[in-house]
């Protein structure tokens, strides 16, 4: 017995070996072997530490022996590498978490005779509340044994081999994390750049050395101010106090790269907290938007602003009986043409008759171009996610010499709209600031929830949860007189205009059951105030209703191009659909036919072998009730007669992101599925 080695205190032993495992925390096979050395000098005469691998199999055992010509066949002998713990002794362990103490034959059992096991400590070593192998101690003359003080301190050396074994596990596991995130970092291709509560650059990746035309070595340190005019730092300064309070921006602006050159970016910025929830800086994602104005780019803009219901129904309506009129005039001037001598005063008053009705009518045309049809349903629109979807549009009205700034929190209330009138009530209001900017300035929109007591706005305005949109500009402001009638159809101060804009505006927002205000003074700007009631949460649907929402969750979708196909079904998988898919009108009906009931059909309008409407009308006599989604690339205006949309079916425009198919499904059939759960 080793008695030598109790004279020096246990407690400073102990601290040495916590802080040797300590040091070798970074290499598992080192904390196993310092342990096994430890162990046999401290205890003797010889000790291994068997771990579990990750798979749950045991690995190979780190043994040593104090006569070191034993140590390698011994190892070999106790060794259990590959072996499940499924033996007596490992579930034993497991179970009981305490020590197995073995002598006399047992002890002999756990080596071949040759070697001479004379008695036996087999120590568990648990970690994180998990069994994760032993320590085993050793020794071989005759009628040795371990007393309780020896098997106490392997007990000890175990529990210390546990928590270097949980250390050196969460390093490895906090490496590969970290690894997995600066891979993320350098693989986007949008810029990030971390700063500090100060602006100045703590992180900065690839991307956003190509965008400040610096490497990104060299931006650790540097303040974000000196990439920006004097107006972008104040916006700056700004933003970081939004972000100060909690608060996420978005917006554009222009930087100016290290060799002078100016490129145009937006800008998303995030706080960032450190372990106490304090602020500690701000996380910018920038965006490089300059080369995005391509042809490609601004026909794509062009064709979702021609989509857009502009002017609603109020133009729809008034260029309808505009035209009857203009109608009845252009009559009139033709019979008063007949009948005129050649030459005369009134031929020409005539011509001129017919010059404004012409005119007339192309403007007519033109208002009616830009607004688009109906079939379009209101939805549950995220306040966040309109804002960021109309950010283009207002950069294209606003023009490069505006600057735009985008400012919501996270817990703005969704509003229920349709989003195409909608957008382009905002983009009217951006129209009208670029107007009296022409000199340049900056539009902030900025989104907040509010809860309105009745009567606090005006009679007859709405109250309770009201989303509160601010839109203000920098611009030549208005009188009070013309405020007053700013929101009047037909009324403007610029000769070349209609006057629609803000009257448009103000229906949409009416429309909604909305309240609208402006609030103006002469050269000091203009604040538009928009409060839409706040989306109701959808009320759990009962008896009928709720039968059909509980199943929903079985999608057909015919389309005759496999890869728009394929993308509808990607855009609706994560939402936990069960989704089939056919390319042929033909083989969905046969589908049906024999005995398939999907809960909502989602088709193109125009196939070859047979249009959306008629395969619906073909699945609808074995399921008279069933759902329709149409996709078109045509707007329903110009699908004319071949659409008819009734109260169980609607029309999605192409092109749609995620979020608007999402919310036509939810407004056709009700709550999505939870993803991964059973359709039952």
């Amino acid at each position: 017995m080793h008695m030598g080695v109790m004279a020096y205190p246990l407690r400073y032993a102990l601290a040495d070996l916590a802080l040797a495992l300590s040091r070798a925390v970074a290499d598992p096979a080192e904390v196993r072997s310092t342990a096994a050395h430890v162990a046999a000098d401290m205890i003797g005469d010889g000790a291994g530490v068997q771990l579990l691998r990750d798979d749950g199999r045991y690995e190979e055992i780190s043994y040593h022996h104090v006569e070191d010509d034993r140590s390698g066949p011994l190892a070999r002998v106790l060794d259990r590498a590959g072996q499940a713990p499924d033996d007596e002794y490992s579930t034993t362990l497991a179970a009981s978490r305490r020590p197995i103490v073995l002598a006399g034959d047992s002890a002999a059992a756990l080596a071949t005779p040759e070697h001479g096991v004379t008695a036996a400590v087999l120590c568990p070593v648990i970690v994180d509340n998990t069994y994760c192998g032993y320590l085993i101690l050793t020794r071989h003359t005759p009628d040795a044994f371990y007393s309780t003080p020896e098997v106490e301190l392997a007990r000890d050396i175990a529990g210390e081999l546990s928590l270097a074994v949980s250390s050196a596990r969460a390093q490895e596991r906090l490496r590969a994390s970290e690894e997995r995130y600066r891979r993320v970092l350098e693989t986007i291709p949008e810029g990030v750049l971390q700063l500090d509560p100060e602006g100045v650059a703590t992180y900065a990746n690839e991307p956003i050395g190509v965008v400040l035309g610096m490497p990104r070595s060299e931006l650790i340190g540097v303040s974000l101010r000196g990439f920006l005019d004097n107006v972008g730092q104040k916006e700056l300064e700004r933003r970081i106090t939004e972000c100060r309070q909690g608060r996420s921006t978005v917006g554009a602006t222009r930087m100016m790269r290290a060799d002078g050159s100016r490129r145009s970016v937006r800008m998303s910025m995030m706080p960032i907290r450190d372990d106490h929830g304090d602020f500690a800086g701000v996380l910018c994602m920038i965006t490089d938007t300059t080369d995005h104005i391509d042809a490609r780019g601004l026909k794509r803009q062009l064709d979702h602003l021609r989509r857009l219901d502009s002017l609603g129904q109020l133009i729809g309506g008034l260029s309808h009986d505009f035209n009857n009129l203009m109608t009845v005039v252009a009559g009139s001037a033709d019979m008063i043409l007949s009948s005129v001598a050649e030459g005369s005063p009134e031929e020409q008053l005539a011509k001129d008759i017919l010059d404004a009705v012409s005119t007339g009518r192309t403007l007519t045309h033109q208002l009616l171009a830009f607004g688009r049809s109906e079939g379009n349903r209101p939805e549950v629109i995220p306040i966040p996610d309109l804002l960021t979807d109309v950010q283009s549009l207002f950069s294209r009205t606003l023009g490069e010499r505006i600057g735009l700034d985008l400012t919501f929190g996270p817990d703005v209330w969704p509003v229920k709209a349709e989003r195409g009138p909608l957008e382009q009530a905002l983009v009217n209001l951006a129209a009208n600031a670029r107007d009296a900017m022409l000199h340049g300035g900056m539009l902030r929109v900025a989104a907040t929830n509010e809860l309105v007591a009745p009567g606090q706005l005006a009679e007859g305005a709405p109250n309770g949860k009201l989303v509160h949109l601010v839109v203000t500009d920098t611009g030549t402001g208005m009188e009070d007189e013309v405020r007053k009638r700013a929101l009047e159809p037909f009324f403007t101060t610029r000769p070349t205009a209609a006057g629609l804009g803000l009257a448009t505006t103000a229906g949409i927002v009416q429309n909604l059951g909305g309240h609208i205000a402006l609030e103006s003074k002469p050269r000091m700007g203009t604040t538009v105030h928009i409060y839409l009631p706040a989306a109701e949460e959808r009320p759990q649907p009962s008896g009928e209703r709720k039968d059909k929402s509980a199943v929903i969750g079985r999608v057909l979708i015919v389309e005759d191009q496999p890869d728009v196909a394929q993308l509808v079904q990607r855009l609706i998988a994560p939402a936990g659909y069960e989704i089939s898919v056919a390319t042929d009108a033909l083989t969905a009906v046969t589908q049906v036919a024999s005995g398939a009931r999907p809960d909502l059909l989602i088709t193109d309008v125009v196939m070859p072998t047979m249009t959306g409407p008629e395969l619906a009308g073909a699945l609808r006599t074995h399921q008279p009730d069933l759902p329709v989604l149409y996709m078109s690339g045509y707007t329903a205006a110009s699908l004319g007669p071949q659409l008819q949309l009734d109260e169980n079916s609607m029309l999605l425009e192409k092109p749609f992101t995620r979020s608007t198919l999402l919310g036509a499904i939810r407004s056709l059939c009700g709550p999505q599925p939870m993803p991964g759960a059973a359709a039952s």
